[in-house]
């Protein structure tokens, strides 16, 4: 990487993805490394996205913010944050990049705060805009979520409370937590989706769509956005409600991971047809913001 540069790693990335299961599964964190050593080739932020790629669920993008936050330092951060990306296109229609940049700056206070989750989350508070600010508690709670206990540990996590801390944070907070902690609840559950349906249904009120619709980006991710395994997946949920928003998450996972709206499609035509208008009207208006 640091001879040859991003091309070359991307290309040897997706030489290798198919033939491995290890890159299949890690290839989220793998662009974040891609994305953080870019920094040295391409210190703005502009620069760098414009040399990017949205493979794998954008981790490329994620990866460049930690890269950047980390060398504007903790002292000067707070200052430097309302701005940093400004040079991305797209801020007043939040364009995907826009939001890849906002979300980012989530992910690199996590590291530049050593996966401090409640200091994080009070930093993005200095972000102007609450859809910036969203954006970035996004970022923040899915680094939380991503602990391997090998390179990244966290104490915001607990077996016996698998919604904590959503369950513990400012109500601001909420909505992005709940919409990555499925994750996490599918692992201290064995992976089990149908069990962590019925967590999701004694999450408090306002929240459960959202849970919901986490699990659909759960389902999308461990299939690696392929329609029978996420289909089936969501058909774990019990009635319209808990299978519409498991469907809705799983679109926009497919859009973000496959950057098109073809296999969204398809998976919209693979289903019951009682969720298919939600699920075209969803993939529309997501996949608009790319």
């Amino acid at each position: 990487m640091t001879i040859k540069g991003v091309p070359a790693a991307f290309a040897d990335l997706k030489e290798n993805y198919q033939g491995s299961v290890y890159i299949q599964a890690q290839c989220h964190p793998l662009t974040h490394v891609i994305g953080r050593s870019a920094v040295n080739f391409y210190p703005e932020v502009s620069e760098a996205y414009s040399n990017g790629n949205s493979l794998c669920w954008s981790g490329y993008y994620h990866g460049v913010m930690e890269g950047i936050i980390g060398k504007i330092g903790k002292d000067k951060i707070l200052e430097k944050m309302p701005t940093i990306c400004d040079s991305i296109p797209g801020k007043d229609s939040h364009s995907f990049d826009y939001y890849n940049c906002v979300h980012g700056i989530g992910h690199g206070l996590m590291a530049l705060t050593e996966n401090e989750l409640f200091e994080s989350l009070k930093m993005c508070d200095n972000l102007i805009g609450s859809w910036e600010e969203s954006s970035c508690y996004g970022g923040v709670f899915m680094e939380n979520v991503i602990v391997d206990n090998k390179n990244h540990f966290t104490k915001y996590l607990k077996p016996s409370d698998p919604l904590y801390p959503c369950n513990a944070v400012e109500d601001n907070y909420k909505n992005p937590c709940y919409l990555m902690q499925t994750s996490y609840m599918l692992k201290v559950n064995n992976n089990d989706f149908k069990k962590v349906f019925e967590l999701c249904a004694t999450v408090e009120e306002g929240y459960k769509l959202l849970c919901y619709q986490s699990l659909g980006r759960d389902a999308s991710g461990q299939s690696i956005s392929t329609i029978p395994k996420t289909k089936s997946t969501c058909e774990l949920g019990v009635g319209y409600i808990q299978q519409s928003n498991c469907i809705v998450g799983a679109v926009k996972d497919f859009i973000s991971y496959h950057h098109s709206d073809v296999e969204a499609k398809a998976l919209c035509q693979a289903i019951d047809s009682s969720i298919n208008d939600i699920c075209l009207t969803t993939t529309t208006e997501y996949y608009k913001t790319l």
